[in-house]
């Protein structure tokens, strides 16, 4: 057992080494949709980056703390790539709708939607309306098996290309 998880992690790594393919890394053409009923303060907590699209995965792990404030806001701090640099982020996330965020990232102004959390808040999907952003988000720096291969199907439902998901380096 050990070692098929040990081996599905190998090739993940090396995965997230290859190449990136050209191309968009959503089908537009297929519906994308935040979880209607959310409750924001389920963000709260410390969340590790353990699969993205782009350059967010290319200084290794990441963590970000997202700390609910009074006014229903989220504070969000911690670190992000900028290409493969470590950045201090510090930001806020302002609620705007089931299961969606506004806030001011690395590359500026991100529209998050949460496309899937698990019922123990373990992992959350976050994805963009127009494709251009997919993450991973786990409540431990590794992952259980069974819940990134829930999370790559939430991208698969919608429309995310399962081939330019990336792993950060350990």
């Amino acid at each position: 057992m050990f070692r098929a998880v040990a081996s599905v992690v190998a090739v993940a790594m090396l995965a997230g080494c290859a190449g990136a393919p050209e191309g968009p890394i959503r089908n537009a053409g297929v519906p994308i949709t935040s979880l209607a009923l959310y409750d924001p303060a389920r963000m709260a907590g410390d969340w590790h980056l353990v699969a993205a699209y782009g350059e967010e995965v290319a200084c290794g792990p990441v963590t970000e703390r997202w700390t609910p404030r009074g006014d229903g806001t989220l504070a969000v701090s911690g670190t992000a790539c900028r290409g493969a640099s470590r950045v201090s982020l510090d930001t806020v996330a302002l609620p705007s709708g089931p299961g969606r965020f506004e806030r001011r990232g690395v590359s500026g102004r991100e529209t998050l939607w949460v496309l899937w959390a698990d019922a123990d808040d373990r992992v959350a999907v976050i994805g963009t309306p127009d494709g251009g952003f997919g993450r991973i988000l786990s409540r431990e720096p590794a992952l259980r098996p069974d819940l990134m291969q829930a999370a790559r199907q939430v991208l698969d439902f919608n429309g995310y290309d399962l081939a330019r998901l990336r792993f950060p380096a350990l």
